[in-house]
C-alpha cells in the first residue's frame, strides 16, 4: 500500500463507485468519499465497498475539494472523480513512488470514454491533469467550477505513465444535463470575474467551438460520438455567454 489518500467528491454515483473504489483499494488503505447530498444509494454502496464516507455541504468544486481533503488520513492526496478509474499500469507506478518531496506534483494522462468508446480526438483527446499532490503544499483555488490547483514556481511537475480511464458519459441525457449545468455555472463565474459579454459572442464563440473541436482537432475521426461531443461543447459555450449576457442585463 502507498501512503496516500484517495479522495472523491460525489453525488448520486452509486452505479460507478464500486469500480473506482476497487481500483483505489489496490493503491491505498484510505479512501475518502465525500458525499454532497446524494439521493440514491451512493453512501451505502461506498461503505459496503470499503470507503470511508464523510458528508459536506456543496460549496463549489474548489472549496469542497479542499474541505474533503482535510478528512484524509495522509497528506498526499490522489484526487479522483467517481468516474475516474486508474488503470493497472498507473496503479503500479503510484505504488512505487517515493513521495518524499512535498513540493512535487504528479500529472496523469486520461482516456476519456463516451459510453464504451475511447475518444481520441477533439476536446477530449490528449487530456491530462495533475491529480496527486501534498495538501500541505498545494491547494485548489476557490473557483466554483473548472477549479485549478494553485501551483508555485517551487512545485516540480512529474508525468506518470498509464492512464486514468474517465467514464465521463454513460447516456446522452446525462451528458446534456451535465453540460447545461456547467454552461450556466461557467457564465456565472465569468460574471463574478467581471468579464463582459455581447449578444453576438454567444453565437460566434459557440460556432468557433464546434469548428475547433470537430475540424481543427479532428473530432470527426471519432465518428458519431465526435459529432455529438463537438455539438454539446458548442452548446456549453453558448449557454456560458448567454448566462453572462442575462446576468449583465439584470445588473443594469
Amino acid at each position: 500500500m502507498q501512503s496516500l489518500s484517495v479522495v472523491m467528491i460525489v453525488k448520486n454515483e452509486a452505479d460507478i463507485l464500486p469500480q473506482t473504489i476497487a481500483a483505489a483499494k489496490i493503491i491505498t488503505d484510505d479512501i475518502v468519499v465525500c458525499d454532497t447530498g446524494s439521493t440514491d444509494d451512493t453512501i451505502v454502496v461506498a461503505r459496503s465497498c470499503g470507503a470511508r464516507v464523510v458528508q459536506e455541504a456543496w460549496m463549489g468544486f474548489g472549496p469542497t475539494k479542499n474541505k474533503a481533503n482535510t478528512h484524509a488520513k495522509y497528506d498526499w492526496i490522489l484526487q479522483l472523480d467517481a468516474d475516474e478509474i486508474p488503470d493497472a499500469q498507473l496503479q503500479q507506478q503510484l505504488l512505487q513512488l517515493p513521495l518524499n518531496n512535498p513540493e512535487e506534483v504528479f500529472n496523469m494522462q486520461f482516456k476519456t470514454f463516451f459510453g464504451a468508446q475511447w475518444i481520441k480526438y477533439g476536446e477530449w483527446g490528449r487530456d491530462e491533469h495533475i491529480r496527486l499532490f501534498n495538501r500541505r503544499a498545494v491547494l485548489w483555488n476557490e473557483a466554483p467550477v473548472h477549479e485549478q490547483l494553485l501551483l508555485e514556481d517551487s512545485n516540480k511537475i512529474t508525468n506518470l505513465s498509464g492512464y486514468i480511464n474517465h467514464m465521463t458519459v454513460r447516456t446522452m441525457q446525462e451528458f446534456e444535463e451535465k453540460m447545461t449545468a456547467y454552461g450556466i455555472k461557467g457564465g456565472e463565474k465569468y460574471f463574478e470575474q467581471g468579464k463582459r459579454g455581447s449578444w453576438y459572442k454567444q453565437y460566434t464563440s459557440s460556432a468557433f467551438s464546434f469548428i475547433k473541436n470537430y475540424i481543427f482537432k479532428f473530432g470527426f475521426l471519432d465518428g458519431r460520438a465526435g459529432w455529438q461531443i463537438a455539438k454539446m461543447n458548442a452548446r456549453y459555450t453558448y449557454l456560458k455567454y448567454h448566462t453572462l449576457n442575462r446576468l449583465q442585463a439584470k445588473s443594469r
